[in-house]
């Protein structure tokens, strides 16, 4: 079997989120914590792509924060299987990601001049042109300030940042969700290219279903720091095993019918910093049961095969529960 390039193992993330001590000790307040990632495990094989989709605050951008060693664990574990300079990220602004006062030359030949201090500076010129034409880009732009380009464009030079490091591994969060519509299709193609031609793997962070559907091998959905339902891309969209799952994808429009019948995204995601007991959708569940609201339910090897995380999914009787 091929082993995956990154392996996550109940991963763990808190933030002591208290008020400072004299305030405590004259309100009598207790330590307060935040729970952002609780006990999350995936695993990422070489060359797919493996999405985390949530609402925003469910723990998606602090994973990807955790994986690339910007934030430490407070519990579980990571394992990369490659070399860690072999890591990149994508940032969700472009713009606040690209140092204002820097060329774009210098920007994309960063991480070579850090990573490969010995290669000439004619060698490194070349490779910044090469890279800015790989991502659609010319040459000449390398002279440009990254305020002269449009969202897409300055996207499009933190992919050519990204790769200026030879990566195996690419950590997208939440890439084009800044972006326009259409250049967000670009910006996906030309990712979805540069994954055939480089055999890239990526973690790629979304709230979007409809654009994950179109970049994603796996979609892991998390609610609350925690995953609720992983699954094959297809297989989730046939047939979603969570209810969570349900909701977000009836909130996709569907032009061949858009007046289809749709359960609204009812109440909201209680705070991460007090959940509520048993299962944490459970406020806002239309199948939720007494056991819900006791127990946490865990994703069982003997049901489904690990891809869900909720009792009202044994056998058929969530499918049963909607028609």
């Amino acid at each position: 079997m091929i082993r995956p390039i990154l392996e996550v193992d109940a991963l763990e993330r808190r933030f002591d989120v208290s008020a400072p001590w004299l305030n405590r000790v004259l309100e009598r307040k207790p330590r307060r914590t935040l729970r952002a990632v609780d006990g999350v495990d995936f695993d990422i094989p070489p060359g797919q792509t493996l999405a985390l989709v949530g609402e925003s605050g469910c723990g998606k951008s602090t994973i990807a924060k955790l994986v690339t060693g910007l934030h430490p664990p407070s519990g579980g574990a990571i394992r990369f299987n490659g070399d860690p300079r072999k890591m990149q990220m994508i940032f969700q602004d472009p713009y606040a990601s690209l140092n204002p006062r820097w060329r774009v030359g210098r920007i994309v030949a960063e991480p070579l001049r850090t990573l490969h201090p010995e290669t000439p500076e004619a060698q490194v010129t070349a490779r910044v042109e090469e890279l800015l034409c790989t991502v659609g880009l010319s040459g000449a732009d390398a002279a440009k300030y990254p305020h002269e380009f449009s969202g897409g464009q300055r996207q499009r030079i933190s992919i050519a940042r990204a790769l200026a490091g030879e990566p195996e591994f690419l950590v997208c969060d939440e890439p084009t969700s800044a972006l326009d519509v259409s250049v967000q299709a670009q910006v996906l193609n030309l990712m979805k290219r540069l994954q055939r031609e480089m055999g890239l793997t990526y973690l790629f962070i979304s709230h979007d279903l409809s654009v994950v559907r179109h970049m994603a091998d796996v979609i892991a959905v998390m609610y609350l720091g925690r995953i609720v339902e992983i699954q094959p891309t297809r297989d989730l969209f046939a047939n979603p095993l969570h209810p969570y799952t349900r909701m977000l994808l009836d909130t996709i429009p569907d032009l061949e019918n858009p007046r289809r019948d749709r359960a609204p995204m009812g109440g909201e995601v209680p705070s991460p910093v007090s959940p509520p007991p048993g299962c944490s959708f459970h406020p806002r569940c239309p199948l939720a049961f007494d056991r819900c609201k006791a127990e946490r339910p865990e994703r069982n090897p003997r049901i489904h095969d690990r891809r869900v995380a909720c009792f009202a999914a044994t056998g058929n009787t969530l499918e049963a529960a909607h028609v």
